[in-house]
C-alpha cells in the first residue's frame, strides 16, 4: 500500500509541474505586450505567400513586387 502513495506522490508533482508551467506560459502570452512585426519580417513572410500562392513566374513577379512596394513603404 506504501508503493502506491508514493507513486501517487510522484504523479501529484509530475502534473503539480506540468500545470506550474501551463500557467507560466499561459500567463506570458496574455501580459506579454503585442509588438507589431518588424518590416523585414513582414517582406519575408509576404515574399512567402507570394511563392506559396502563386504558380506562374509572371504573377509571382508582380505580387513580389507589391510586397518590396510595401516594405519600401514601411520604412
Amino acid at each position: 500500500m506504501r508503493k502506491a502513495q508514493r507513486g501517487g506522490a510522484v504523479g501529484a508533482s509530475v502534473i503539480i509541474g506540468a500545470l506550474a508551467v501551463a500557467g507560466y506560459y499561459a500567463y506570458t502570452q496574455f501580459t506579454a505586450p503585442k509588438v507589431p512585426p518588424s518590416c523585414s519580417a513582414q517582406l519575408n513572410s509576404c515574399v512567402t505567400n507570394c511563392r506559396k500562392t502563386n504558380t506562374e513566374a509572371p504573377a509571382l513577379q508582380t505580387c513580389q513586387e507589391a510586397c518590396q512596394r510595401d516594405a519600401a513603404a514601411c520604412k
